[in-house]
């Protein structure tokens, strides 16, 4: 590692970092926040990390992940020493052995790393598992991975209620998640499809006031009737006329809600001349007519 002087835990022009107090800690661990099985008790970024360094000569009680975004950086678990490169990951187990993780002095990493925990953290690791040798993981560029890096962080930031904790590690599951299956978030042919029904729905929402055949929504696709209505059905469970319906009657509860809006007013900006078909079609997917939903939900 070079001059001693030199080696630096944090302190990074850039830098974004969090600890979470040991009290606020205790209380995560508490019968109050069992619904957490995981919770994160650091979060940090270091862009360029110069001189970054961190010795844990026994070992973490928690999990480190580390994503490495650009650069290059070392670490020593145990016994074996490791390099990780750009669009790497690593996730350190909780332990009791030695660790040592460095940036590289030619090249430093940029990193994006979170500590957590949770009263079964081992039984947690068995169960994914998580790799008591952890080697660095390839990883394509994981952008939904930062946003939701992002959104733990702002949620720890804005101070520790109740709200607060609950939502940054709820995040933290779906962050940790798309490093640990990647292939459920990074699937070139996955994402073509959600591309599909995605740019479909926007659609449907452009036209809500239209009456849209399954043919207009695939041509606007440049893709066949059956094409679409297989997506829509694996993707929503629905055909894509069901699914337009549903977004129908949803905009009309929307409206409902409203006051001296007749129902005749509703059926006409969803598209429908007739009132009365409309409010046969708004009970058969609301289960009520649209006056008597409207007093109750003003209930």
């Amino acid at each position: 590692m070079g001059n001693a002087v030199l080696k630096r835990r944090n302190g990074f022009e850039g830098e974004r970092s969090l600890t979470l107090p040991q009290k606020v800690c205790k209380n995560l661990s508490s019968h109050d926040y069992s619904i957490l099985q995981i919770f994160a008790t650091q979060i940090g970024y270091f862009p360029k990390a110069s001189f970054h360094y961190r010795e844990r000569r026994k070992g973490c009680e928690d999990n480190i992940l580390i994503y490495c975004l650009q650069g290059k950086g070392h670490y020593i678990f145990g016994n074996k020493r490791y390099v990780v490169t750009a669009n790497q990951y690593i996730l350190l187990p909780a332990t009791e052995q030695y660790m040592r993780y460095w940036a590289d002095i030619q090249d430093p990493w940029t990193i994006y790393w979170v500590h957590f925990t949770g009263k079964k953290i081992k039984e947690f690791n068995t169960m994914l598992p998580i790799a008591t040798d952890p080697i660095p993981l390839a990883i394509p560029f994981n952008q939904l991975g930062i946003d939701l890096w992002n959104k733990i962080y702002t949620s720890l930031e804005m101070g520790y209620s109740r709200e607060n904790l609950l939502n940054a590690n709820f995040f933290l599951y779906s962050f940790v998640a798309t490093f640990l299956f990647p292939e459920g978030y990074y699937n070139p042919l996955k994402k073509d499809n959600s591309d599909i029904i995605d740019q479909t729905i926007d659609f449907m929402h452009m036209h809500i006031d239209k009456r849209l055949s399954v043919r207009e929504m695939s041509a606007e696709r440049s893709i066949s009737d059956s094409y679409l209505t297989k997506l829509f059905r694996k993707s929503t469970g629905m055909a894509p006329m069901d699914y337009f319906i549903h977004l129908k009657m949803q905009k009309a509860c929307q409206l409902l809600h409203a006051d001296n809006v007749k129902i005749k007013d509703v059926a006409f900006e969803l598209g429908y001349d007739d009132p009365y078909y409309f409010s046969r079609l708004f009970k058969r997917y609301m289960g009520t007519s649209p006056e008597p939903y409207r007093q109750l939900s003003k209930k």
